[in-house]
C-alpha cells in the first residue's frame, strides 16, 4: 500500500521537473524566434512559433512573433489572426512592446475594413500618449470613414494643434470643410497642405474644386494637373479638367481630357464616368455630332436609365434612325444648315432679305416674293429655325414676341425640330406668331430636299 503513494509522488516530481524545464527553455526558444525574425528568416521563425504554440497555445510572445513573421511573409490575414490572439491574452510583460503592437494591429484592422476595431486601438494609444498628433490623425480618418465628419474635423484640428506641419491633417480637414461648403476655411487648409507637401494630390484636387466654383479656371486647371499625377485622383482630375475647359470654350481639349478619363477608368458605372459621358454628349450635341452624342447617351442609359434627361434625349433623337432629312437638318454644318433654312423659306414663296446665326439655330427676315400690285409694300416676317431637342418654352416665345416689336415686322414664325410646351402655345395664341413643330418642319424639309 505504501508503493502507490510513492509512485504518485514520483509522478508529481517528474511532472514538476518537466514544467520547470519547459519554463526555462520556452523563453529561450521564443528568444530564438525573435532572433530569426530580426534576421529576416521568416519561414524558420514561423515554424518554431507553431511548435511552441502546439504545446503552449497561450504564449503571447509566440503569437506576436508569428504574426509579425506572417506579415513579412505577405500573409496579412494570418498575421491579424495571431495579433488578435495576443489581444485576447492581454499580457504585455514579455517580449511584446504594447505601443508598436497596437499600432500594427490597428493598421491591419484598417486594411481589412474593420474601422471600429482599428478606432478602439487608436483610442487606447491616445490614453497612453495623448500628445501624439498621428494618433489623432488616424482616429480622424476612421471617424471620417464611418461618416462622422463632425468628429473627424475635431480630431484633425487636434492633430494640427499638436503639429502644425502635419500636411495630411490639413488636407483631410480642407476636404471636409469643402464638403460642408465652408470654402474660405477649406481653401486656407488646402493651401497650407500644398505648401507643406507639394505632391499632396488630395489637397490639389479639392483646391481645384474650390477654384472651379469661383470660376478661376486657369488656376483650377493647374491644380487638377497636379492632382492627376496620383493614380487615386487621376480619373477624377481629368474629368474636372474637361469640365473647366468646357466652360472656357476649349472644346477640343475638353473632349480629349474626358475621353482619356473614360478610357482610363476601371469603374465604367461610377458617378464620375457617367458624368464625363454626359458632358461629352453635351459637347457633341453642341457641335452637331449627334450620332456620337447618342452613343454616349445609350451607354449611360444602359448603366443608369434614370440619369438626368438621358431618356428624354434618346427619345427626342429617335427620328434620326428613320428620317434622314431631319437627321441632316440636325447634324449639318452651319453653312449647309443655313442653306436648308433658306430653301424652306423660299419654298414657301418668300424672298429672303437677311440671314444670321442665333443660339440654337438661325434667323431669317423674309418678305413676299411678289405682290399683286406693283406699288404695294411687302410685309416682312421674322423667322426662327431652332434645331434643338428640348420643348420650346414660354420664355422663348416671349422673347421672340419682343423681337418682333423691335424689328417692326408684321408676323413671326418659329420652326423647331422638337415641340412646344402648352404654356408656349397659349402665349402665342392671339399674337402674330406661328408655331411649327417637328412634324411640320419634316414635311417642309422633305419638300425642300425634293426640289434641291
Amino acid at each position: 500500500m505504501i508503493i502507490i503513494p510513492l509512485v504518485a509522488l514520483g509522478l508529481v516530481f517528474v511532472l514538476g521537473i518537466i514544467l520547470i524545464v519547459r519554463s526555462i527553455l520556452t523563453p529561450k526558444r521564443v528568444g530564438t524566434i525573435e532572433r530569426l525574425y530580426k534576421q529576416r528568416k521568416f519561414p524558420q521563425a514561423i515554424k518554431m512559433a507553431k511548435q511552441i504554440l502546439l504545446k503552449d497555445p497561450r504564449n503571447a510572445d509566440a503569437h506576436y512573433f508569428l504574426g509579425l513573421s506572417y506579415l513579412e511573409d505577405n500573409k496579412p490575414e494570418l498575421a491579424l489572426m495571431e495579433l488578435k490572439a495576443v489581444n485576447q491574452i492581454g499580457k504585455f510583460d514579455g517580449l511584446i512592446r504594447e505601443v508598436p503592437f497596437r499600432i500594427k494591429i490597428a493598421e491591419l484592422y484598417s486594411k481589412f475594413n474593420q474601422p471600429e476595431e482599428a478606432l478602439k486601438e487608436y483610442l487606447l494609444l491616445l490614453k497612453n500618449d495623448p500628445e501624439n498628433p498621428e494618433y489623432y490623425y488616424q482616429s480622424g480618418l476612421l471617424f471620417e470613414q464611418r461618416g462622422r465628419a463632425d468628429k473627424a474635423v475635431g480630431y484633425y484640428r487636434k492633430a494640427i494643434s499638436l503639429n502644425d506641419r502635419h500636411a495630411n491633417a490639413h488636407s483631410r480637414l480642407g476636404s471636409l470643410l469643402f464638403r460642408a461648403k465652408r470654402l474660405g476655411d477649406a481653401k486656407e487648409s488646402l493651401e497650407k497642405a500644398t505648401r507643406l507637401q507639394p505632391e499632396n494630390a488630395q489637397a490639389h484636387y479639392f483646391l481645384g474644386k474650390i477654384q472651379k466654383e469661383a470660376k478661376e479656371y486657369v488656376a483650377a486647371l493647374a491644380s487638377f494637373e497636379k492632382s492627376a499625377k496620383d493614380s487615386e485622383f487621376k480619373t477624377k482630375s481629368l474629368i474636372e479638367r474637361g469640365n473647366c475647359l468646357y466652360y472656357t470654350g476649349d472644346m477640343d481639349r475638353a473632349e480629349a481630357e474626358l475621353q482619356r478619363a473614360i478610357k482610363l477608368s476601371q469603374q465604367p458605372g461610377s458617378a464620375e464616368i457617367i458624368f464625363a459621358r454626359y458632358l461629352l454628349a453635351a459637347m457633341y450635341e453642341q457641335s452637331r455630332k449627334i450620332e456620337e452624342a447618342i452613343e454616349q447617351w445609350e451607354t449611360i442609359y444602359a448603366v443608369k436609365p434614370d440619369y438626368r434627361d438621358v431618356g428624354q434625349k434618346l427619345s427626342n433623337y429617335q427620328d434620326l434612325r428613320t428620317d434622314d432629312v431631319l437627321k441632316d437638318f440636325l447634324i449639318a454644318g452651319q453653312e449647309e444648315f443655313i442653306q436648308m433654312c433658306r430653301g424652306v423659306v423660299e419654298g414657301s414663296s418668300l424672298a429672303v432679305h437677311d440671314v444670321k446665326t442665333i443660339n440654337g439655330g438661325c434667323q431669317i427676315i423674309a418678305g413676299e416674293s411678289s405682290t399683286k400690285w406693283r406699288n404695294q409694300r411687302t410685309q416682312p416676317r421674322l423667322i426662327h429655325f431652332l434645331r434643338i431637342t428640348d420643348p420650346v418654352d414660354e420664355s422663348t416665345i416671349r422673347d421672340f414676341n419682343e423681337l418682333i416689336r423691335e424689328q417692326g415686322v408684321s408676323r413671326g414664325l418659329i420652326f423647331t425640330s422638337s415641340t412646344f410646351t402648352r404654356m408656349a402655345q397659349v402665349f402665342a395664341e392671339n399674337r402674330p406668331i406661328e408655331l411649327h413643330d417637328k412634324e411640320t418642319l419634316q414635311r417642309l424639309l422633305k419638300k425642300y430636299s425634293g426640289n434641291s
